[in-house]
């Protein structure tokens, strides 16, 4: 059986250019510790792909040789502190949607007690227009108000803003500062964030080690991100020692907190048993659960393991379907295209309305 080649290592600059995206724009708030939970809510081995890129708004060219993770957006999570018991009401509201009642809330708190969380939770409504219109230069001075009274939170929301240049001019020497700060008082996102600036080498000097040591603090804090970072950084060797076994724990971390990058990288070295037991039924199973979340790297893998039968029954009906998904998605083979090629009639029907399925269920 052949295995499954690992992904090539992808440019440093894919997750330094999240750093200038709409961070606002994609903000979740945390339950404050302590507080109940909310209510839920009424491979024949091709040549490797480079994973997924962001987005980007402010993109200047990296050397291609230094290796990084692929990033999604980053979040905010204002958690007010659990010594009053009416913080969970703004919290509460928040949670289920009600926005308004989250605002009016939060500004009676500012009111009476100067609550540095609910500041955020006031920046955070402004900034994703939340039960008020947007107004980014009002989130801009609740984040401030947060971050000069020592919210991790604020800080590192007026970081994103101030990067991004929401609410004000962009301001990075500002922005490394608040990011400094709320890395310092344990905010993970601050950290990895941060880590990036040091990968960019624009902002500050590019400093790979202090990279790896924030990517580090980050991912000892459950960030997913972070975790899928360093793992790159581990099997690379970049800014630490190689370590391929501590790379694969790294990554089965990530990809249990849903990193579709992670889990596609995990199910690879789960498939070969590079630096952990080999075991292909659980790589397959996460090649599909990725392929699922329209992953095209993970698509056009599956489609091998299934259309070759690599550790799986052979099926070139299911294997092909997700071979067009890929195709699709801008991930072409011309070795499955010739497999394609072959099908007769009735099967190739097959595989178009199947393709046609999975393409209208998302």
């Amino acid at each position: 059986m052949k295995l499954l080649r690992p992904l090539r290592p992808i440019s440093i600059l894919a997750g330094c250019l999240m750093l200038a995206a709409g961070a606002s724009a994609q903000m979740s708030l945390a339950p404050p510790p302590g507080a109940p939970p909310p209510a839920p809510a009424k491979p024949k081995a091709k040549p490797p792909a480079p994973a997924k890129k962001p987005a980007a708004t402010d993109a200047k060219s990296k050397p291609a040789t230094t290796p990084a993770p692929a990033t999604p957006a980053v979040t905010v999570t204002p958690a007010p502190t659990p010594d009053d018991p009416n913080v969970d009401l703004v919290y509460g509201a928040y949670q289920r949607g009600q926005y308004k009642t989250a605002f009016d809330l939060a500004t009676q708190r500012v009111k009476d007690k100067g609550d540095p969380k609910a500041m955020t939770m006031l920046g955070e409504l402004y900034a994703n227009a939340m039960g008020i219109k947007r107004d980014y230069a009002k989130a801009a001075e609740w984040y401030k108000r947060a971050a000069d009274a020592g919210d991790r939170e604020g800080m590192f929301a007026l970081a994103m803003m101030r990067l991004g240049g929401r609410g004000g001019p962009v301001n990075r020497e500002e922005a490394v500062k608040l990011l400094a700060s709320s890395a310092k008082l344990g905010e993970p996102k601050a950290a990895y964030n941060l880590a990036l600036l040091y990968i960019d080498g624009q902002t500050l000097p590019q400093d790979l080690r202090r990279a790896a040591e924030l990517f580090r603090v980050a991912a000892d804090a459950g960030n997913a991100e972070a975790q899928y970072a360093l793992a790159t950084f581990y099997k690379e060797g970049t800014g630490v020692e190689k370590d391929v076994a501590r790379s694969v724990r790294l990554l089965q971390a990530a990809a249990l907190a849903d990193n579709v990058d992670a889990e596609v990288e995990y199910a690879i070295a789960l498939f070969n048993g590079t630096g952990t037991p080999k075991n292909v039924t659980a790589a397959v199973g996460l090649l599909n659960k990725a392929a699922k979340q329209g992953n095209p790297i993970a698509q056009n893998r599956l489609a091998w393991v299934l259309v070759n039968g690599q550790g799986v029954p052979v099926d070139k009906i299911e294997g092909l379907k997700w071979h067009l998904l890929a195709k699709n998605a801008g991930r072409g083979d011309p070795e499955l295209d010739g497999v394609l090629g072959s099908l007769s009639p009735e099967d190739r029907a097959k595989v178009d309305a199947g393709a046609r399925k999975l393409l209208g269920s998302k």
